[in-house]
């Protein structure tokens, strides 16, 4: 029972083969030969009910009363729609008839208390969704427009494909629900607004099509010229069957998802001789015949003449009538193998006990077949397995078609891929270089609401929109993206420091203040050549220490202060150079001890001068006090209060190895962490305070009279030595890594310079370019 139009007529050619291949059969049904009736039903509830009836009983006048007594149907197969085959549903119901749907397959008749009669031979339908969105995942396309057919697979679908689609970042770009134009008298007027070209575009449109809706989408927008899109669709679809050939065609490029079956080669045979003649009875075959190969009609028996000669259906163009079996109709040849099968079964159950006779017939019921029908499983005569078990029917595997337009507008059906539930390695598989697009496109077209973002910068979502409408934003400088589309950058190590365009991480060098470097080498030859200065000048006192110049200023002590000033610029040497642990504490004990012997020698020099000119108004007992030169244990006495302080630091915190990561780009500087930046500040301080104490005596003994009086110059010894480490300490805490290293050496070798240069660079002049004031006479005459 089925609506018969030129879209499915093949459907009863399927029909029609079936049963006569199986009459042919000598191990099917032998020495019994399958007989069929059809009904054209009507989109009519009564009209339909009242097919049923004239099936079922021979007669339309009085129900459930059956006139017949020769032949009786077993089976009914009704068409495609749900409306159809949920309808008769109930009615066959109460004779427990066996009905077959060859359409879809719809999970409400697995229901076996509501429809425990009904059987569907098409195989489930639920990883369609998957597998359409699969395609969409294997083109990367991403904003994707739905147009889908109202009615209950309908709503399925869009429940299936949303959540399909929510799961793997592919976002719907519109909705558009198509009415049936039966149901809704305004269809019509219904807008196509998705054949319209919106912001963003989608080039690629899911087109669920579904018999049952009876709406021709497919002639509604074939009307239009949409070259643009992509259109994906089910075994469902079919083309516009008018006979019209486009060339420029909207579904030029579709692909479609079409139930897997072996190709039935005899089918075509049948085709090719399928004829008038061989079936007089089929007036629509007639009516067909007349209309594709310019017969005429004969006036005495209205019968076809003048036809091409050995013309057939074969020869129709595709967009005429298409040879390949479609779906629907695999399903009835598969339907029919069913009923003969359960059929062959109950017989060779009765063999052997004495069947009911009516005349020469076998007399049974139908739903005798009930126990054979509801767990039939059996192998077509193309090898595909055919299960009408509700519980265990398999899902669907798909072939993927392309519709090719040329030659001449055609729309020939080219299988280009499959997708497979079931299959372990990779559930789609496509031959790309065998799609055909739409016309005027050469390449995979793009679908998406937003370009991908490139390695190196990351989706942001764009306010209000889908969430494949992003911008794409610039990774940080220490963060980076190796795919594109990543929604979050990644950061990297802190041994490792992203590329300029942000792809990848770098292992980061490892750096310290190497002798080699241009400022390791300035701040070497500056140490070295500073501490040969200072031995030069310590030689050239040794050299001159009887002379009046030497003696007037404590040679001893001088020598004390050279000796130590030497030792400072030699110990910045320990800040350049890889760290290791036991440089790290000789940096700043070293330090601290030389300097705190210098500053505590400059220190005494000043008190020294300040008690020679007082010496005689401070009376006898300070006179001895001088004279035995008390005033020098100051230098141990400052010495020891430094070195308890260093004590106290290197067994509190001792200075270690440390790393900086994140001074210089893409490099790790090997430094030395002070361990305690208290105790560090605590020996500056230190260091501060006997400055600060000697710059004062020295300040208020300036203007003592006295020839080789170098008050003055102990003065601003201290003031260069001062301002050098109040300058430090700001410019310390604004750098890191190498440049922090360098500032400290610098501020050694600085305030080192400043104490040789001020007290000791006059003595020098006197003593190489003033020598006759260097002498008793001179000093005399002075």
């Amino acid at each position: 029972m089925c609506r018969l139009v030129p879209d499915n007529y093949q459907n009863f050619l399927a029909f029609v083969f079936a049963i006569e291949e199986i009459n042919r059969n000598p191990h099917l049904l032998p020495n019994i030969t399958l007989g069929y009736e059809f009904h054209q039903i009507h989109y009519s509830h009564w009209r339909l009910l009242e097919s049923f009836f004239r099936l079922h009983t021979g007669q339309d006048e009085v129900p459930n009363y059956t006139c017949r007594r020769e032949s009786k149907s077993v089976a009914v197969l009704t068409g495609t729609s749900w409306e159809n085959a949920g309808k008769t549903a109930t009615l066959l119901e109460l004779y427990n008839f066996p009905q077959f749907s060859f359409g879809s397959f719809d999970p409400t008749f697995s229901d076996r208390g509501q429809f425990p009669s009904l059987y569907q031979v098409a195989p489930k339908e639920t990883s369609l969704a998957t597998g359409m969105v699969s395609l969409m995942l294997h083109f990367s396309w991403t904003w994707v427009g739905l147009v889908i057919t109202e009615g209950q697979k309908g709503t399925q679908f869009l429940s299936d494909v949303r959540a399909e689609m929510n799961r793997n970042g592919v976002c719907v770009a519109f909705l558009k629900m198509i009415s049936n134009y039966l149901t809704s008298p305004v269809l019509a007027l219904q807008k196509l607004d998705f054949l319209t070209r919106e912001t963003p575009p989608a080039n690629v449109v899911i087109l669920y099509y579904d018999i049952e809706s009876l709406n021709d989408i497919n002639y509604q927008v074939g009307q239009y010229v949409v070259t643009w899109r992509v259109w994906v669709t089910n075994s469902q679809w079919h083309a516009d069957s008018s006979g019209r050939n486009f060339i420029l065609d909207s579904f030029h490029g579709t692909l479609i998802f079409s139930h897997h079956r072996e190709e039935i080669p005899d089918f075509k045979t049948f085709i090719h001789t399928a004829n008038p003649l061989k079936y007089p009875e089929d007036t629509f075959l007639t009516l067909y015949w007349f209309q594709n190969f310019h017969c005429s009609v004969s006036d005495s028996d209205c019968t076809l003449k003048n036809c091409l000669l050995n013309a057939s259906l074969a020869w129709l163009p595709m967009n005429h009538f298409d040879i390949i079996m479609s779906d629907a109709s695999y399903n009835i040849y598969n339907a029919v193998y069913a009923v003969a099968h359960a059929l062959h079964e109950m017989l060779l159950q009765q063999v052997g006990t004495k069947p009911i006779r009516n005349g020469e017939m076998t007399v049974f019921s139908s739903w005798q077949l009930h126990p054979f029908l509801k767990k039939m499983q059996f192998h077509n005569p193309t090898g595909d397995l055919v299960n009408l078990d509700k519980k265990s029917n398999a899902e669907a595997k798909y072939d993927i078609l392309n519709v090719w337009n040329f030659p001449e507008g055609l729309r020939r059906k080219v299988k280009v891929g499959e997708f497979s539930p079931h299959a372990r390695h990779g559930q789609l598989s496509l031959s790309e270089n065998m799609v055909e697009w739409a016309t005027g496109i050469i390449e995979t077209p793009p679908s998406v609401c937003s370009e991908s973002c490139d390695p190196g910068f990351r989706k942001s979502l764009q306010e209000g929109r889908a969430a494949c409408c992003f911008d794409c934003t610039p990774c940080s400088e220490k963060e980076v993206t190796n795919d594109t589309d990543m929604e979050q950058c990644m950061k990297c190590p802190d041994h490792q420091y992203a590329n300029s365009q942000k792809t990848h991480c770098l292992q980061k060098l490892t750096i310290f203040l190497n002798y080699e470097d241009p400022l390791g080498m300035i701040l070497l030859g500056a140490a070295l050549g500073l501490t040969v200065l200072t031995v030069v000048i310590l030689g050239l006192f040794v050299r001159h220490a009887d002379t009046p110049i030497v003696r007037a200023n404590n040679r001893g002590l001088s020598y004390t202060l050279l000796i130590s000033l030497a030792f400072c610029f030699l110990c910045s040497l320990l800040f350049i150079g890889r760290p290791s642990t036991a440089t790290c504490i000789l940096q700043q004990t070293t330090f601290a001890l030389v300097f705190t012997v210098a500053v505590s020698t400059v220190l005494t020099k000043t008190i020294t001068v300040v008690l020679a000119f007082k010496v005689t108004a401070l009376g006898t007992r300070m006179r001895q006090l001088l004279l035995s030169g008390a005033p020098n244990s100051i230098i141990p006495f400052c010495t020891l209060i430094q070195l308890t302080i260093c004590s106290i630091w290197m067994g509190t915190n001792t200075p270690y190895i440390d790393t900086d990561a994140h001074s210089e780009h893409g490099h790790i500087i090997i430094v030395c962490n002070k361990g305690s930046l208290t105790a560090f500040y605590c020996v500056l301080g230190y260091l501060g305070s006997l400055a600060l104490v000697s710059f004062t005596v020295a300040f208020l003994a300036r203007n003592l009279p006295d020839t080789f009086n170098e008050a003055k110059f102990l003065t601003f010894s201290m003031l260069v030595f001062c301002s050098v480490w109040v300058t430090f300490l700001p410019v310390y805490h604004s750098t890191k890594g190498k440049v922090m290293v360098a500032m400290e050496v610098f501020s050694i070798l600085a305030s080192s310079a400043g104490l040789l240069g001020c007290i000791f660079a006059p003595k020098c002049f006197i003593i190489l370019l003033r020598p006759e004031r260097n002498s008793f006479h001179g000093f005399r005459d002075k």
